[in-house]
């Protein structure tokens, strides 16, 4: 699985708005393969957190009904032009992940 993630922020009216995607996955473990009829395994992602500058800003507990390739956005003040943000992601089996933009 690749680890690709996209990212937009941006600042309007003293408010950062930021939009991501995370390309995952996201099984449930529920779904079956169509040719076995074996269970897929579950594989998804657990927690998603964003710094702004280094501190923390939001940190997210998920599961497996978040739906594939995850799309998810949120708005906070105090940023500036030129500022970095980073968003990061960790799933169920360990794996990981993190991008960084910088506020335009």
């Amino acid at each position: 699985m690749a680890n690709k993630m996209k990212i937009r922020a941006w600042i309007e009216n003293d408010k950062t708005t930021v939009k991501a995607i995370i390309f995952h996955p996201m099984e449930t473990g529920l779904r079956k393969d169509k040719k076995s009829g074996k269970p897929i395994p579950a594989h998804y992602i657990t927690e998603v957190s964003c710094e702004h500058n280094g501190k923390s800003i939001l940190n997210c507990m998920w599961g497996p009904s978040v739906s594939k390739n995850p799309f998810f956005s949120f708005r906070f003040a105090g940023a500036k032009p030129g500022d970095k943000l980073k968003i990061s992601w960790v799933d169920n089996k360990g794996l990981s992940g993190s991008t960084e933009a910088q506020i335009s």
